[in-house]
């Protein structure tokens, strides 16, 4: 029988949807467009199961992003997705969006060196701070998620000891400070849901799913709302 899961990213300004189907994503709708999360993702989700002649009652589960990333997206995204889950009562799956930006540079091949190296996904936290952490060239997660305040002495320690791919969209900003630095390659992204696909196939074949009462994303920091401009 065939195994659906439906992947839902938000953490950015891009926003996704993606139909995986045993483990292999086969359609997906992205925008690349800051605040247009909720007005696309409902019909992203209505017209990408329609197109492959399929309903929510034949999805296995919905996975989500859970961050960090955008407090906004990730509230959009993270409704929505459990919406699909109670109205359909299927399980709901989290991936990590950094885990997400590392995977999708493992399937694109954004390394263009040879052998082992490190994979640095990098979101854009405002300012010179990313959300980050340090992945294996098979995925793996190797430090915790952090909000890093980047500088030009950042990861001297990783680029000393081989190749680095800083990838995501926050990795411009550390491109300027690391010069030519021989060990650092530099593949900027935005996450895509079909990034997602192998986390969710395999958090679905472990039974790894979220309560979907309780579930909330990871926002790593706290949001701190803006204060309008005084009207003159």
């Amino acid at each position: 029988m065939d195994k659906y899961i439906l992947l839902i990213e938000t953490a950015t300004d891009a926003c996704s949807v993606a139909l995986a189907k045993n483990s292999e994503t086969i359609a997906e709708k992205y925008i690349n467009e800051p605040k247009a999360h909720a007005s696309v993702i409902g019909g992203y989700v209505t017209d990408i199961l329609a197109e492959n002649g399929i309903t929510m009652a034949d999805c296995s589960a919905v996975a989500v992003s859970k961050g960090p990333g955008s407090y906004t997206g990730l509230r959009v995204g993270v409704s929505i997705a459990k919406g699909l889950c109670y109205g359909a009562g299927k399980p709901l799956i989290s991936a990590c969006t950094l885990a997400t930006i590392a995977q999708l540079a493992i399937d694109n091949n954004l390394y263009t060196g040879e052998g082992d190296f490190l994979i640095i996904p990098m979101i854009d936290a405002r300012r010179m701070e990313v959300y980050t952490a340090n992945f294996n060239s098979k995925g793996e997660q190797l430090t915790p998620v952090e909000a890093k305040i980047l500088d030009e002495n950042s990861y001297a320690a990783e680029l000393a000891a081989g190749p680095v791919l800083f990838t995501g969209n926050g990795a411009e900003k550390f491109k300027e400070l690391v010069g030519d630095n021989p060990n650092a390659f530099f593949a900027p992204q935005s996450p895509h849901a079909n990034g997602m696909r192998a986390i969710a196939s395999s958090k679905l074949e472990a039974g790894d799913f979220e309560d979907i009462a309780y579930f909330e994303p990871f926002y790593l920091k706290d949001f701190v709302a803006g204060k309008p401009k005084k009207l003159l």
